[in-house]
């Protein structure tokens, strides 16, 4: 069995891995009785944590340290990492996966209460001053003054990122199968051609139904589902070679490739400039503190 350089299971070909613990459950304050505008906190699930479908009835961001969330709501798989939050409104259904030992951090936003809101779940530039200021509206000794400061100041602040995980997903009839096979082993290595004979469809109608659902070829599309794997199976701490194999890559030298394509960046690079991230929200130069 191969492991990660943390020492945890080998990565399982599906997202919901046999060792996670799922999540019915989910404590939110309600709207009408949380005394602030935005209440903020954070866990530390000792294994990979998956939540059942649910919804909020207030406005929901999430971010992770030294780990990835993976949200899917509807037809999309939001994935974010070091560095990037995710919102969700308030009323939207919606999934969740948090890796093991990951710092899992979230603020309640009271929809009544909040100047602007995004409408659709939507990737969030977890910038220091921005996580330092929800930091310290996790504490509970603050003084309505000084609460009211800082949550005036996250809303000046408060900022899509540049880049938004999101994957469509087909959700056509004709693919929904392809898809549905990717997601659970993204290292399926079938080819077009192979689909088309399983499904009993020519590969130009494969191709048409994946360039009208989700702007990308076949062969895109895949590749930015592994790029979405990828960044769960390195924030877990499996090296590069391990992952390029888990995605059915043929050598690791190709596995980066195709993430620079999907991503603008090395899987090096773009976990330095995460944990880079993190320095900065641990050593703040501003004037909010951490404590």
């Amino acid at each position: 069995m191969v492991r990660s350089s943390r020492g945890e299971a080998s990565p399982g070909a599906s997202p919901r891995e046999a060792g996670a613990v799922g999540r019915a459950d989910v404590a939110l304050p309600e709207q009408d009785v949380t005394p602030f505008v935005i209440t903020a906190g954070f866990r530390i699930p000792r294994v990979p944590t998956e939540w059942a479908p649910h919804s909020h009835p207030v406005h929901e961001l999430v971010w992770v340290r030294g780990g990835t969330l993976t949200s899917r709501v509807e037809d999309r798989v939001l994935t974010v990492s070091e560095g990037h939050g995710l919102w969700m409104p308030a009323g939207v259904a919606h999934g969740g996966r948090a890796t093991a030992g990951a710092r899992f951090h979230d603020a309640f936003f009271a929809p009544g209460r909040t100047p602007f809101a995004f409408r659709e779940p939507t990737a969030i530039a977890m910038t220091p001053l921005l996580e330092s200021l929800l930091t310290h509206l996790s504490r509970t000794d603050l003084d309505a003054a000084a609460r009211a400061r800082a949550e005036s100041v996250v809303f000046d602040v408060l900022r899509p990122s540049e880049r938004q995980f999101a994957l469509q997903l087909p959700n056509d009839i004709r693919i929904d199968a392809i898809a549905e096979a990717l997601l659970d082993d993204p290292g399926d290595g079938r080819s077009l051609e192979d689909w088309s004979v399983e499904l009993g469809v020519s590969d130009r109608t494969i191709t048409r139904a994946f360039r009208h659902a989700t702007g990308l070829s076949f062969a895109q599309w895949r590749q930015m589902l592994r790029a979405h794997r990828a960044l769960t199976l390195l924030s877990e701490g499996f090296d590069v070679m391990t992952v390029s194999e888990v995605l059915g890559y043929a050598q690791p030298s190709t596995f980066i490739a195709a993430f620079r394509r999907s991503m603008g960046t090395t899987p090096g690079a773009f976990f330095d400039a995460g944990e880079s991230a993190s320095d900065d929200v641990r050593n703040p130069v501003s004037g909010v503190q951490n404590s």
